[in-house]
């Protein structure tokens, strides 16, 4: 079993098993931009990245208007009704 941190809460890890692999990646993936200074950077270099290895691959760009507060019920509800998987990274 993997151990995935949640950076809201990590004194209590929580243990998840990780989804099957499937060898691919087809869909839409939401890179979500949590509004720390320099997060921008992190994730134009990362969908760089990405969309060099995953040439089939639709990459998605959301930010969230703050960092001090979880993203609205509104952006969530759109990321998960627009895509079939989440990156959310913060940068300083």
């Amino acid at each position: 079993m993997t151990q995935i941190l949640d950076p809201t809460d990590e004194r209590v890890p929580v243990r998840r098993a990780l989804s099957q692999r499937t060898g691919s990646l087809n869909g839409s993936v939401a890179l979500v931009d949590i509004s720390k200074p320099r997060g921008d950077v992190l994730m134009d270099r990362l969908a760089a990245r990405l969309a060099e290895s995953l040439p089939g691959v639709q990459f998605r760009r959301y930010r969230k208007p703050t960092y001090t507060k979880p993203a609205p019920d509104a952006l969530r509800r759109q990321i998960a009704a627009e895509n079939h998987f989440v990156i959310e990274a913060l940068a300083d």
